[in-house]
């Protein structure tokens, strides 16, 4: 039993690694926590933060000094996420997998 719930609580702290970090609700503990991101960067956003939730990453990359498309790009692919969406630079759209795509190469 003790096995098991060790077990458990391993998996559960591995996958919390994985999970996305919400810049809008992140606490300064958890926004720490993203590679890339430092006191100093931290204290930047919860700053800006403070005026108002950020509506996307154009906004970030507005509001917080440092934070330019890059950067961006790189605390994204770290689990940082804007509203629940990683950082797509300008002229990138999403591609959404098209519906009978796999049935349609064999």
């Amino acid at each position: 039993m003790v096995k098991q719930l060790l077990l458990v609580a391993a998996l559960w702290a591995s996958l919390s690694c994985w999970a996305d970090v919400e810049i809008n609700q992140a606490t300064e503990a958890e926004l720490d926590s993203i590679k890339g991101l430092g006191p100093s960067s931290t204290a930047r956003i919860l700053a800006a933060r403070q005026q108002g939730a950020f509506k996307d990453w154009d906004d970030v990359m507005r509001r917080v000094s440092g934070v330019r498309s890059a950067s961006a790009a790189k605390l994204s692919a770290a689990g940082l996420v804007v509203n629940g969406l990683p950082y797509q630079p300008a002229g990138e759209v999403a591609k959404a997998p098209q519906a009978g795509a796999s049935a349609a190469s064999k």
